[in-house]
């Protein structure tokens, strides 16, 4: 009988936000499937004689279709390795993950999940903001702003609009104009705050502050290739006060980070 197939969340880069458990299960793995978001530092944990296989998927570009990875999995599970599929964030947060356990299950492979520290709450961490905020944000929404070559970016605006809500768009940077405006035609204040997370938790992260109405102009500096996550809502500008002012429009860098092995 094979051995489950591990989906392990990897964090969004920092490899001190990796769990325990992510670490031990990436130490005994025989074959790691990686995505292109997964670092050095994390991959540094894996055996010496552990296969890594990269599988990595970027906005636009892709290395391999979702089939084939699937594929991959099952005839690694087959062969009595261990196997882990690693992918950026949380696996359950836009990882596909529901498509690879489809897939696995249906070869009657096992499946386990290693949940992972997703790019929202680290950003959150790092701008020193909430998510959420009693009285003001009571709900947080987790969309993705990828959409299939050629389409238009389809989501129910209206249903964003609410000001008690904290709205988290990953993959943001190239649809950021159509968001701010489809937002604000909706009825969301113009105001409201918004927080650009550029490389999330790495040395060269960027957090740059300002309003909804001018986030087109927030990610003009941002090349497309950078993982990009848009935080919008009141909730966002809750940062203290030694940060940053309330309302002004800044950026910062995170301090740099060394792995640190067992």
């Amino acid at each position: 009988m094979s051995e489950p197939v591990w989906l392990v969340g990897a964090g969004p880069g920092d490899p001190e936000l990796l769990t325990r458990k992510a670490e031990q299960l990436i130490a005994g793995a025989d074959i790691i499937f990686h995505d292109a978001l997964v670092g050095p530092a994390i991959l540094d944990f894996a055996r010496s004689d552990a296969e890594l296989v990269w599988v990595g998927k970027r906005s636009g570009r892709h290395s391999r279709e979702q089939a084939d990875i699937n594929d991959l999995l099952v005839k690694a599970a087959l062969t009595g390795r261990r196997v882990v599929r690693l992918k950026g964030g949380d696996p359950s947060i836009f990882g596909r993950s529901a498509e690879e356990i489809e897939c696995l299950t249906a070869k009657g492979i096992a499946v386990r999940i290693c949940p992972g520290i997703t790019a929202a709450s680290a950003a959150a961490a790092n701008g020193v903001a909430s998510l959420t905020l009693r009285g003001l944000a009571r709900g947080l929404t987790f969309v993705t702003a990828h959409a299939r070559k050629g389409e238009s970016l389809d989501l129910d605006w209206h249903a964003l609009t609410s000001a008690e809500n904290t709205l988290a768009v990953y993959m943001g940077r190239a649809a950021a104009p159509q968001i701010a405006n489809s937002l604000i035609a909706a009825g969301r204040d113009p105001a409201t705050p918004v927080m650009v997370a550029v490389d999330v938790s790495l040395p060269s992260e960027r957090l740059i502050r300002g309003r909804l109405s001018a986030l087109a102009f927030l990610v003009e500096t941002i090349s497309e290739e950078d993982p990009t996550l848009l935080l919008i809502g009141e909730a966002v500008d809750t940062a203290s006060a030694d940060i940053l002012s309330c309302g002004s429009e800044m950026e910062f860098q995170a301090e740099p980070f060394e792995a640190k092995r067992p």
